[in-house]
Order: C-alpha cells, then structure tokens, then sequence
C-alpha cells in the first residue's frame, strides 16, 4: 500500500520561509515522479512544482525563483523549499506521486495535504 505522508506546513509571516516533506512508503519512491500541488479555498488545485525520478524540475511562474523542489531517494523523500512567502502562497499543499507505466498512462498518488498560511 503507497502512502504519502506531508509534513511542514504551518503559519508565517510574509517574506518568511518554510520547508515541506513528504516521506513515501510501499513503493519503490526513485522510479516516481514527484511534485506538490496546492489548493485555496475556492480555487482549484494547482501544480506548484515537480521532479521527475531523473531530476528535471519544473515550475508554476508564480514561485520561479522562490521555491525549490528536491527529492533524496536514499530516504524516500521529497522537499519543497519555498522562500520569501507571500499571502497568495496560503493553501493546502499536497504530495503528489506518479508512476508512469506507458507515454500516456500513470499510477497516481496523493498524500492528504498540509495546510501553509502565510500573514500579511
């Protein structure tokens, strides 16, 4: 059984940093594509960041140059690093998984979400 489990999330000031993880078990994590999606209230969940299990990363526009997505397979890991926060930042961030199977065809995993607030 794949679980995802967050971690991280948490209330701060603007222009303040914090540190997401999300430790995957009951599957091999370095043959996954990783990334974290967030969610506001109202609005729907959106990619924030990604990395493939070959390294290549991929960003939303919004936090090019303030966040970083990163993964240690040693410890079946992966991190989201976000800098210089702003109040649009606050969502729920979710973990997510996938495990290609063909070019056009996953296994898809989710984790259960940690909730980031950021204070103007």
């Amino acid at each position: 059984q794949v679980q995802l489990v967050e971690s991280g999330g948490d209330l701060v000031q603007a222009g303040g940093s914090l540190r997401l993880s999300c430790v995957v078990s009951g599957t091999i994590f370095s043959i996954h594509d990783m990334g974290w999606y967030r969610q506001a209230p109202v609005k729907p969940r959106e990619l924030v960041a990604a990395i493939t299990s070959g390294g290549i990363t991929n960003y939303a526009d919004s936090v090019k140059g303030r966040f970083t997505i990163s993964r240690d397979n040693a410890n079946n890991t992966a991190y989201l690093q976000m800098n210089s926060l702003k109040p649009e930042d606050t969502a729920v961030y979710y973990c997510h998984a996938r495990q290609k199977l063909t070019a056009s065809a996953g296994r898809d995993y989710w984790g259960q979400g940690t909730q980031v607030t950021v204070s103007s």
